[in-house]
């Protein structure tokens, strides 16, 4: 037996930007724009703030982890619509 709230994208994108709002390690423009479900995983994406090579910078790095923090927090609560 499920115990994951079925809800939709844009209800789950809502409590998301709010956690990463909230979180300690949250950067300027950090948000949340898309989510899809992989199996029982839920993975966020957003702008990754690549230089103008397409590099990675640090706060490309600050946003991965939010994005990873976001999955191991939110995929155990809900399940996409």
């Amino acid at each position: 037996m499920s115990t994951k709230k079925t809800i939709s994208c844009e209800e789950l994108l809502m409590i998301a930007n709010q956690l990463i709002q909230d979180h300690d390690a949250y950067q300027e423009g950090m948000r949340a724009t898309s989510v899809e479900q992989r199996d029982d995983v839920l993975v966020f994406k957003g702008e990754y703030f690549l230089d103008d090579g397409g590099l990675p910078t640090a706060k490309t790095t600050a946003v991965f982890n939010m994005f990873k923090y976001l999955a191991h927090q939110l995929s155990p609560k809900f399940t996409l619509s």
